[in-house]
């Protein structure tokens, strides 16, 4: 199973490195601007001296900071939400449909009113991750606590758990499977919305680096950062795909 795992992600990377050599050839065969399109070896070396001077480090670690700040928070309270929401049948009808009108909204939609309310600071941003992000994992906790077997259900009746215990030792454990996979899609959308507050409430960090590279036509620090983005993307998709694994090691 490790054999084959490795095997494929030295086939994926071959494809990264067989893609990034296509298009070194391109820009130095046909002469493009690098101020449209830089070859890979300049951004490279955009990426090498952003990260000697210390700036691309500042920029990820506050990109860092504010997504997983929102995502944690979207993440807690749409699992508390959902907990409460999927234990009470009774309450859904009240709910379901403000839930049904709010979800579709688009994320981008409400910053003119995050603005215009909190104004453009850090907490606009997070405020905005944590809208965008909290729908995955709610809607996610409330199916598996709709998933859970009726007979875990008639035993906790006969042994007579309170609502905080039939939540903590019945529902959770069963709609972790859920929860997790919400929280995975849920880190993609924190990152998203992070870097869109940053170049929209002109907050430090990697999407208002870009900003200030596109405008200075410094196209390599554009792609470095576009290069950043998808590393972090990568990488926290990652984690959370391990932490599954071990958490869920149990359904194996």
């Amino acid at each position: 199973m490790m054999r084959t795992r490795l095997f494929w992600l030295l086939v994926g990377l071959a494809v990264v490195a067989l893609l990034l050599l296509v298009w070194e050839v391109i820009c130095r065969a046909t002469g493009v601007s690098p101020v449209l399109l830089p070859p890979p070896s300049r951004v490279w070396n955009a990426l090498v001296a952003g990260f000697s001077n210390g700036q691309l480090i500042m920029q990820t670690q506050a990109t860092v900071g504010r997504m997983l700040g929102g995502w944690l928070l979207a993440s807690f309270a749409g699992i508390v939400v959902g907990l409460i929401i999927g234990t009470t049948p009774s309450i859904r009808p009240y709910i379901e449909p403000t839930l049904e009108l709010i979800r579709p909204m688009p994320s981008s939609a409400i910053v003119p009113a995050a603005i215009a309310i909190i104004g453009l600071s850090q907490g606009m941003v997070i405020f905005v991750i944590c809208f965008g992000a909290i729908w995955p994992v709610m809607l996610n906790t409330i199916q598996g606590v709709a998933d859970i077997e009726p007979r875990l259900k008639e035993v906790a009746r006969v042994l007579g758990l309170t609502r905080s215990q039939h939540m903590l030792k019945i529902a959770l454990p069963n709609a972790l499977p859920n929860i997790l996979a919400g929280m995975r899609l849920s880190i993609g959308t924190a990152l998203i919305l992070s870097v869109v507050g940053e170049m929209i409430a002109s907050q430090p960090g990697v999407g208002q680096g870009m900003v200030v590279a596109a405008r200075s036509f410094r196209s390599a620090d554009l792609y470095a950062g576009l290069v950043i983005l998808g590393l972090l993307g990568v990488f926290s998709s990652s984690l959370l795909q391990i932490a599954e694994r071990r958490f869920l090691a149990y359904r194996a």
